[in-house]
C-alpha cells in the first residue's frame, strides 16, 4: 500500500516509552557490575581504590531503579491503552494462538508474511510476559542475596524469603545465569525489531522514541 495511506497511530504511550529505556539501561548497568561482582576483572593497587564498593554501590542503585521501573509497568498495564495492557502479554484467544503460530512461521523463516499488530503481537507478549517475570525473579533473588547481611522485615518480605527455599549458591546461580538469558533477548529484540521495521515500513524503531506508528489497516483485520 502507498506510504500516503497509512495512518499514524499513537501506539506507546509516555509511560511505556520511559519504563522501556530505563529497563534498558537498567540491563547495562547490572550486567556489566553483576558480571564483575562476580568475577572481577579489575583490581586495586591502593588503599585509596575502591572499585568493588562502587561497583556494589551502582549496581544496587540500579537495582532498586529497576524494580520502581517494573512496578510502574505493571501499574500501566492496566492503567494505560489497549497497546499496554496485559491482555496482550497473554493468549486469551483463538485469534492470539493463530497468530503466535503464523509470527514463528515467519521468525523460523517459513513464511514471507511478517507479523501485523499495532501493538505487540500475541508472540511478542509472551516473550515479554517471560522477560518481566525474569526481571522480577533478578529483583527478588538479589534481595535475598542482599538480606544475608541486613536483617528485618523489609528485606525479608523483598526477597529474603527465598532464602528458606533455595540454597544460598543456588540463588546466585540462577542469579547470574538468568543475566545471560536477559543479554541473548535484548540481542534478539534489536534484531528482530530492525528486522521488522525494515519489512513493515510502519516506524517501529522509531516508535519507542516518539510513540508514533504507521499503520495501513492491515492491522486490524
Amino acid at each position: 500500500m502507498n506510504e500516503k495511506e497509512r495512518t499514524r497511530v499513537y501506539a506507546w504511550e509516555f509511560p511505556v516509552r520511559l519504563t522501556h529505556w530505563i529497563n534498558a539501561l537498567c540491563i547495562v548497568s547490572l550486567s556489566i557490575t553483576g558480571f564483575y561482582i562476580g568475577n572481577p576483572f579489575m583490581y586495586a593497587v591502593s588503599s585509596k581504590e575502591y572499585i568493588m564498593g562502587w561497583m556494589r554501590f551502582i549496581h544496587f542503585v540500579t537495582a532498586y531503579a529497576l524494580m520502581m521501573s517494573i512496578i510502574v509497568r505493571i501499574y500501566w498495564a492496566f492503567a494505560g491503552n489497549r497497546y499496554a495492557s496485559w491482555r496482550v502479554w497473554l493468549p486469551l484467544t483463538g485469534r492470539q494462538w493463530k497468530e503466535i503460530g503464523e509470527s514463528l512461521k515467519f521468525y523460523f523463516f517459513m513464511s514471507k508474511k511478517p507479523p501485523s499488530a499495532v501493538g505487540h503481537t500475541a508472540f511478542a507478549g509472551i516473550v515479554y510476559f517471560f522477560i518481566f517475570g525474569l526481571f522480577i525473579f533478578q529483583i527478588v533473588s538479589g534481595f535475598a542475596l542482599y538480606s544475608v547481611n541486613h536483617q528485618g522485615a523489609l528485606w525479608t518480605v523483598l526477597g529474603g524469603w527465598l532464602t528458606g527455599i533455595m540454597h544460598l549458591q543456588t540463588i546466585r546461580l540462577y542469579h547470574h545465569l538468568a543475566m545471560y538469558v536477559i543479554a541473548v533477548f535484548v540481542l534478539a529484540h534489536i534484531y528482530i525489531a530492525w528486522y521488522l521495521d525494515l519489512k513493515e515500513r510502519n516506524g517501529l524503531v522509531g516508535s519507542i522514541f516518539s510513540g508514533d506508528k504507521f499503520v495501513t489497516g492491515k492491522e486490524w483485520e
